[in-house]
């Protein structure tokens, strides 16, 4: 059963996602619920999304998937009552298919590099500590692929928390907003949101507890981009 306020938030999306097909922000769904900070949004959408009436889509930050809904929002008690709306990411996705055969993922095992800091930047890490299977379709296309556990919570507002594994395929390049893997001043790597400025480089967290840090442009170089997430419960 859900409390009242993990009622409203899912109404609140279920609305938002019918009349405009994107999700609220977490700034939108905190006034919407009349929270005073963004935490209190985030344990709502981990209570919905333990319970299953959500899923967060690892590729972009605003990407929710309403999996079901009560009873009480127009959700039926048997299947075939409510067929779930996805928000796409940052890559396109597979179509269903049209007939009810059961769809076979293809997974393949990408090394595990150790843990990348979602915080102050720890040392960087090269070593791969073991293997970790993933969906063939997170990494398609040429590029090479790895694997990285996360440490810390800078990230937490972008979906990503202590303990997940990241996805990231492996580039030097990236666009504004994109979530990288940097190496900072040739020996500190973290996983932040990337920004241009001119001749400085920006990596900015996903938490407002954490300040945005600026560096010359020779002084971070982006070591890949983030695709995927796996997490473990």
């Amino acid at each position: 059963m859900l409390t009242k306020k993990q009622l409203d938030l899912l109404e609140f999306i279920h609305k938002r996602l019918q009349a405009d097909g994107v999700p609220p922000s977490f700034d939108e769904m905190k006034v919407a619920l009349d929270l005073r900070s963004k935490s209190g949004i985030h344990r709502l959408i981990t209570a919905l999304e333990e319970r299953g009436f959500i899923r967060r889509l690892a590729h972009r930050a605003r990407a929710i998937e309403i999996v079901k809904l009560p009873e009480s929002l127009g959700g039926a008690s048997t299947s075939g009552g409510f067929s779930p709306r996805v928000i796409d990411g940052d890559k396109p996705q597979a179509g269903a298919p049209a007939n009810s055969d059961p769809v076979v993922v293809h997974a393949i095992e990408l090394p595990v590099m150790g843990r990348i800091a979602a915080g102050v930047p720890i040392e960087a890490i090269s070593q791969v500590s073991h293997q970790v299977a993933v969906p063939g379709g997170m990494v398609s296309g040429a590029s090479e692929h790895y694997a990285l556990e996360v440490k810390g919570d800078s990230m937490i507002d972008a979906g990503i928390n202590d303990g997940d594994v990241v996805v990231i395929r492996d580039t030097a390049t990236a666009d504004n907003g994109d979530i990288v893997v940097a190496l900072v001043e040739g020996h500190e790597a973290t996983l932040k949101r990337f920004f241009r400025r001119g001749n400085a480089i920006a990596l900015e967290a996903a938490n407002p507890a954490y300040e945005t840090r600026v560096f010359p442009e020779d002084q971070v170089k982006v070591q890949g981009r983030l695709v995927g997430l796996i997490r473990t419960y």
